[in-house]
């Protein structure tokens, strides 16, 4: 029979702590991207709760922040497939998802597949093409597949679109329609490094000028691994009293004065599901306050939108998504 100090070993091995599929995994990617990058940690983090939890991803910083290279980088972690689309003003949607051509041996029109048809799909200065271009995505982002003629083609596991852009008051570039930045989990923000930072930089590669570093980044998981990391991440305990506090959270940003444009019923979805994947990712089975303030300005920052007065006043989104978590009381 056994002795209860044996009985309570077993259980402290069973615990999601003891057997956290996710924390795992997260440390073994960030273990092959900084072999090359350096610092970014909250912008890897971030991507890599995303994609725990079959989220797209919007980069946003200048030119030269290494945003493309986080995402290379990050697809050389996992074994999946990977492509990458450059957005230009000319690019047409059959550019990216396909088109019917004609095959004089059959005597009939066969579809092509286009680049979208992959698992991880880096989509570079994505603000760098008009509307008509961007309205190709909207099917394909939210339900994965593409209609062709009348015919739905569904897209493998995991499939996410990553895409990079520069800030929209940039030269030659278009603002995203609302509907597909509302299908973006994350919008994450991409500063310039801090002086420490940058030296570092230097020095890992004042003898590489060709980033030979990236070709030491290897896979590490794989699309089995995310589904489980998947699996783990839906049974994260939260709480009733957390649930209620997201409400709050959405239902203020519809109700503030100075926000045109609140929070949409998906990201509420989304702000549940970040925060389950941050606390597993943290190595806890539960979902704490911190974690849903942590996911609401990246994944609110590109959905609200201010009043005219409000931008004039000076305010960015994140300021307003600030004052709103400092307006709800927090659950204890």
């Amino acid at each position: 029979m056994e002795n209860p100090e044996e009985i309570q070993s077993k259980q402290e091995m069973k615990t999601p702590e003891a057997s956290n599929i996710v924390k795992e995994s997260l440390a073994k990617i960030k273990t092959e991207v900084q072999k090359v990058l350096v610092g970014m940690d909250d912008a890897i983090e971030l991507s890599l709760a995303a994609i725990m939890v079959d989220g797209h991803i919007l980069l946003e910083g200048f030119p030269g922040l290494a945003k493309t290279l986080l995402v290379k980088l990050v697809a050389q972690t996992v074994d999946v497939g990977f492509k990458r689309i450059q957005f230009t003003p000319d690019l047409m949607p059959a550019d990216v998802l396909g088109t019917s051509v004609f095959d004089p041996k059959e005597g009939s029109f066969k579809f092509h597949r286009g680049p979208i048809f992959s698992n991880f799909v880096l989509i570079d200065e994505i603000n760098r093409s008009p509307a008509k271009t961007q309205s190709a995505l909207f099917e394909v982002m939210e339900e994965r597949q593409v209609t062709n003629e009348g015919e739905s083609l569904s897209l493998g596991f995991p499939f996410l679109v990553i895409a990079t852009q520069n800030p929209i008051d940039q030269e030659g570039t278009y603002r995203l329609p609302e509907a597909q930045l509302d299908r973006f989990l994350f919008k994450i923000k991409v500063p310039y490094p801090s002086k420490e930072e940058e030296r570092d930089m230097l020095l890992r590669f004042k003898e590489d000028f060709d980033q030979s570093l990236t070709k030491e980044v290897k896979p590490v998981i794989d699309a089995k691994t995310i589904k489980e990391c998947q699996t783990f991440i839906e049974k994260i305990r939260i709480d009733d009293a957390l649930i209620d506090y997201i409400t709050a959270l959405a239902q203020a940003t519809r109700n503030h004065p100075s926000i045109y444009l609140g929070a949409s019923p998906r990201a509420s979805l989304s702000i549940m599901k970040a925060s389950k994947a941050l606390a597993a990712m943290a190595g806890r089975d539960f979902v704490s306050p911190d974690d849903v303030q942590t996911a609401c300005i990246p994944i609110l920052n590109h959905r609200i939108l201010l009043t005219a007065s409000a931008e004039m006043e000076g305010f960015s989104s994140e300021d307003l998504i600030k004052e709103v978590i400092d307006s709800i009381e927090v659950p204890r």
